[in-house]
């Protein structure tokens, strides 16, 4: 599992262990990788970069290493940058996106499958709402997430043969340390989460712990004809 040690990515890392699973995941930031594993028992923490295909490979082979073949491999990295007009987003950080959220997911899937095709396997990729019905201000953003979405869809196209189910989850405003950045980064906090709560149907902003409980139902037996959703 890959993601970037807050928010989203903790809360599925909580919810697969309290259903029993015993889970890798990476983060960069080794205090915070450490920290969890800590912290949770029935976890393992390895360095990476995602953005480096060595670290990814390494990745997967500490996990065959300790457990001899994989189950599901979620793929959650990625980062929302601050508000931009499409002018003033650089070439640059449109690159480093891409390479952290798209490239990063299309490498890990890439070097997971040889493992996954050998058994009813999941692939989960995170999403965003916002990758379906975009976003002012987050152009580039918006690029990255409906790309990972898109290629889902093709994943479960090219793998449901091999018996390898591909799903993403398109969250929208989840309450994580990054959520309370970009709020507090406005200049007026307090009126961006209210627009915020309000732009959810239910009317409040969910929590990391119902996306990890998402991605454990689509781990599940339930699941076993549910793919390219």
């Amino acid at each position: 599992m890959t993601w970037d040690g807050r928010g989203i990515r903790a809360g599925i890392v909580r919810d697969f262990v309290n259903s029993g699973a015993q889970v890798v995941f990476c983060v960069k930031d080794e205090v915070r990788g450490w920290a969890l594993e800590q912290e949770l028992l029935g976890t393992v923490f390895v360095s990476c970069d995602v953005t480096q295909e060595g670290d990814l490979q390494a990745l997967i082979s500490e996990t065959l290493s300790r457990f001899g073949h994989l189950d599901c491999v979620v793929n959650n990295a990625g980062y929302h940058p601050p508000g931009q007009s499409p002018e003033e987003t650089s070439a640059q950080d449109f690159l480093q996106l891409l390479e952290r959220t798209l490239l990063s997911t299309h490498t890990l899937t890439k070097l997971a499958l040889p493992d996954l095709r050998k058994r009813r396997c999941n692939r989960i990729n995170i999403s965003s709402l916002v990758g379906t019905i975009a976003q002012s201000q987050a152009v580039t953003f918006v690029a990255t997430k409906g790309a990972v979405t898109a290629m889902t869809k093709a994943l479960a196209m090219d793998e449901s043969r091999y018996g390898v189910l591909a799903n993403c989850i398109s969250p929208g405003n989840i309450w994580t340390p990054l959520w309370e950045e970009l709020a507090t980064s406005t200049s007026d906090s307090s009126a961006t989460i209210l627009e915020g709560t309000l732009a959810q149907p239910l009317g409040h902003i969910g929590q990391p712990a119902e996306v990890g409980a998402a991605a454990v139902f689509l781990d599940s037996e339930a699941t076993f004809f549910l793919y390219r959703a």
